[in-house]
């Protein structure tokens, strides 16, 4: 585990995407039975948060880890950054997941550090109080996860000597974010670097009788002469990379648990061949040809002098042309979220909201098109994207424009 000095088990449990009922509640016993499986058969990290299912996945954990449990593991949870503005929220809110988890969390995270979170870090001075519990032995170790550019996150690694970090990568996003660039950044200083999103949320692990759908990649399977399950490829893609520390699955059914753990007993550093490596690059490209817009979030489009957030927008358009109906709601929720208007953009900005500007901000001034490498036209795809939520056009008519 990077520099740490203890072992981890290569895959760890993510307490984000637990078995829930048709009300979103999760379903208690059955999370509680998928949890020591996974224990019982070498997974030792667990990995949970303040928000995740609605605020139930802290108490759940800390009752999966009763009985014994608790010693076999490393927990991690981490503090909610957007709910922090005053120094003392701090100290407040550990106290408040301490009470939900029954316990102190090995491993605390300033969760989701982008720019503006990681401003507050320094604002509030905040590493000094993570200082206190970890030389306080109340928890011994922390660091951050992640969502942000390449740039952002080497501005925080290089800002102090952390024990670890927490990335979104996958063989889809290995140029999104923090990538494979900050895995190696972060490895080269030795630093434990935790992966999450390894099947992007579900979208790396098509069913076999949904493969019908996605021709391209179901050829890319069929022609591997090696044989594996999709998760599986998934999963052994990060398991592969050296500087991986552990490898965080969301398991929504015990299925899942047992067949990543037998994933995992398989796994190992630099184990993949060149065909299997060519494997995974193929399949790459397939999902590559159900993107809407061939965007790369490479950034140069930003800062746009709107605000628009245009690489988040074009990823929302290239995620609803991917899923269509089957997630539409998700992603509308996150349109629903941007600001509509400069007055609301200003106004939201000014009282210390995260807020992110949405593509009708967009006045087609054409800077964007004088930096964008792929040559896309983004104020044309921003229209699509507000007639797509705003004016209810169907998916299918935007994609086709």
């Amino acid at each position: 585990m990077g520099s740490l000095g203890w072992n981890v088990s290569t895959l760890g449990f993510g307490a984000m995407r637990l078995p829930t009922d048709n009300e979103n509640r999760i379903k208690e016993n059955e999370s509680i039975r998928m949890i020591r499986y996974g224990i019982k058969h070498g997974i030792n990290y667990i990995d949970t948060a303040f928000p995740y299912h609605q605020k139930q996945s802290e108490p759940l954990v800390g009752k999966a880890l009763k009985d014994g449990y608790r010693d076999k593991v490393w927990l991690t949870t981490k503090l909610p950054m957007w709910l922090i503005n005053k120094e003392r929220h701090f100290e407040r809110y550990f106290k408040r997941q301490q009470k939900r988890l029954q316990t102190n969390p090995d491993i605390y995270l300033f969760h989701g550090l982008n720019n503006l979170r990681f401003q507050k870090v320094k604002d509030l001075d905040l590493i000094p109080k993570m200082e206190k519990l970890r030389d306080e032995g109340i928890i011994k170790h922390f660091g951050f996860s992640f969502h942000d550019s390449i740039d952002v996150f080497k501005e925080i690694i290089d800002f102090y000597d952390w024990d670890c970090c927490q990335i979104q990568l996958n063989y889809l996003d290995i140029n999104y974010q923090a990538g494979m660039e900050g895995l190696r950044y972060a490895g080269k200083k030795n630093i434990a670097v935790i992966i999450m999103e390894p099947l992007r949320g579900g979208k790396l692990t098509i069913p076999d009788e949904e493969l019908e759908n996605k021709p391209e990649i179901k050829e890319v399977l069929k022609n591997s002469d090696i044989q594996r399950s999709m998760a599986d490829w998934g999963l052994q893609f990060l398991w592969n990379q050296p500087e991986v520390s552990v490898v965080l699955s969301g398991m929504s059914e015990m299925q899942h648990v047992i067949e990543n753990v037998k994933s995992a007993d398989m796994s190992g550093i630099n184990i993949l061949s060149q065909e299997e490596l060519n494997t995974i690059k193929d399949l790459r490209n397939a999902y590559q040809k159900y993107d809407v817009v061939p965007c790369t979030s490479c950034g140069y489009c930003t800062p746009c002098p709107q605000g628009v957030s245009i690489p988040f927008v074009m990823r929302i358009l290239n995620e609803v042309g991917y899923w269509r109906e089957e997630k539409f709601d998700t992603w509308q929720t996150f349109y629903e979220r941007f600001a509509k208007t400069p007055e609301e953009l200003e106004e939201r900005r000014n009282s210390g909201e995260e807020v992110q500007g949405g593509p009708s901000l967009c006045i087609e001034c054409g800077q964007c098109l004088e930096h964008c490498p792929q040559g896309i036209d983004i104020p044309g795809y921003m229209k699509n994207v507000v007639e797509l939520f705003e004016h209810e056009k169907d998916i299918q008519e935007v994609i086709k424009s």
